[in-house]
């Protein structure tokens, strides 16, 4: 099936002592980072590293959601980072205003600062399913979803539309986004279709390239500005190639076709500096890729030199065979860095991390290099150094949010994204004086028109 090869070495008491070699195919390429910054970087997280105790170092690796974390939390504990999944607003209101929504990022952001319980004073960060625009705020600009987006076949709009959604998303105060979404859709049956730009791998690494670049700017001195986030591309790997579409189901494909179809996106996508990558739901050959220490660890990050930081999917860790959602000391083993724990099972989860630390069965090593990659993306997006969320250059200038050229940007996307099959009897251009019947559930469903976490 092409999954790695291991050798163990047993001829000698020395031998029997060293670590499993494994065998990563060389077509899985070294990473290309623009960034060039690193040795400044890695001096800043040493020091921060050398501080901290075991509980601040895992606190670092979870990820609550808004609607299970309160700013009380946040104070006690210093989580790393938090989310808001699609259908979550601050205070479970859908029609919180931007203003609303700031000042949620500003009190978790200073409870995080604030050492008075914990000891801590690493900044939290926010992220976000903003996907075609920032889909979850009344008022943003909504883009094409990208099955839409994929048809323009127009890399140069794609890198605007990142770049408006990025501005939209940090005038609410947000510094991360979950996106671009790279899957490579292999099978129409697969209810997420909508979320693949195509079925073409090329195509889908053209967009990867282009999106991250929108998203994150410039960012060849190491730094992300606040007019830009922190891309994630997702999810690794194969989600668009499972058996017969079923979602989160088993990807079958050779190592070579799942690097030449499925991984196109991480490829490009990485070239460009995205700083995180998700794991996927799905399984390759029978094994969760939230588990999969040969794809996190063994390719992504010692072949391809990935140093970002991987976050998990929704409770992903717990559909690995013996884990649960508050307790998988395998995905951190496996190379997840970032538990996403969008439930109340957040604080037992921690709470066995750090027994398992401290008994030994998680090396210290691992989870020094889970934290090092968060905070060296923390450094990155100056996260240290930026002021507090209410006061970032973007933040609360209303006339960010749905702004009229980031609405022409998505009328052009609307326009290069209709597809006509077929012409028949020379139908298009519609006369003036046509009667023109749309059919379907939707027809008039505003959200099906929206396209999907709207």
């Amino acid at each position: 099936i092409g999954v790695a090869a291991l050798t163990a070495c047993s001829t000698s008491e020395t031998d029997s002592q060293s670590a499993n070699t494994v065998t990563v195919p060389d077509y899985w390429p070294q990473i290309q980072s623009p960034i060039t910054n690193k040795q400044a970087v890695e001096a800043k997280v040493e020091a921060l590293l050398a501080d901290m105790t075991v509980e601040q170092k895992v606190a670092q690796l979870i990820q609550p959601e808004i609607r299970d974390v309160t700013v009380e939390d946040m104070r006690r504990y210093g989580f790393g980072s938090y989310l808001n999944g699609g259908g979550s607003f601050p205070g479970a209101n859908k029609h919180a205003t931007p203003q609303e929504w700031i000042d949620l990022a500003e009190a978790m952001y200073q409870a995080s600062i604030d050492d008075s319980l914990d000891g801590s004073s690493i900044p939290t960060m926010w992220g976000t399913d903003a996907v075609h625009g920032h889909n979850n705020v009344i008022g943003a600009t909504l883009f094409p979803h990208n099955i839409g987006l994929g048809a323009m076949r127009d890399p140069a709009l794609i890198e605007e539309i990142a770049t408006a959604t990025a501005k939209e998303v940090r005038a609410t105060g947000i510094d991360w986004i979950f996106a671009p979404t790279v899957a490579v859709v292999r099978d129409d049956r697969w209810g997420r279709t909508y979320e693949s730009y195509s079925e073409d791998p090329a195509i889908v690494g053209e967009y990867a390239r282009a999106i991250v670049t929108g998203l994150q700017g410039d960012i060849s001195d190491g730094n992300i500005d606040d007019q830009h986030v922190i891309s994630t591309v997702k999810h690794f790997v194969g989600d668009g190639g499972t058996d017969k579409g079923d979602d989160q189901g088993n990807n079958l494909a050779s190592e070579k076709e799942l690097f030449d179809i499925h991984a196109q996106g991480y490829v490009h996508g990485l070239n460009a500096g995205s700083q995180s990558v998700m794991a996927s739901f799905n399984s390759w050959h029978g094994e969760k890729i939230h588990g999969s220490k040969y794809l996190l660890t063994d390719v992504l990050k010692d072949k391809m030199g990935f140093d970002g930081f991987v976050v998990g999917d929704w409770n992903g860790h717990g559909q690995i065979p013996g884990c649960t959602n508050d307790n998988c000391p395998q995905a951190l083993l496996a190379g997840l860095d970032v538990y996403m724990a969008p439930t109340p099972t957040w604080r037992p989860l921690m709470e066995n991390l750090i027994t398992q630390v401290n008994s030994g069965e998680i090396p210290m090593s691992r989870l020094d290099d889970a934290v090092s990659r968060v905070l060296r993306v923390k450094l990155r997006v100056g996260l240290f150094d930026l002021p507090s969320p209410a006061n970032r250059s973007l933040s609360g200038d209303i006339s960010v949010i749905g702004a009229d050229e980031h609405r022409e940007i998505a009328r052009e996307a609307v326009r290069k994204s209709l597809v006509m099959l077929k012409n028949n009897q020379q139908l298009l251009p519609l006369a003036p004086n046509s009667r023109v019947l749309v059919a379907g559930d939707g027809a008039h469903n505003i959200g099906k028109q929206s396209g999907g976490w709207t």
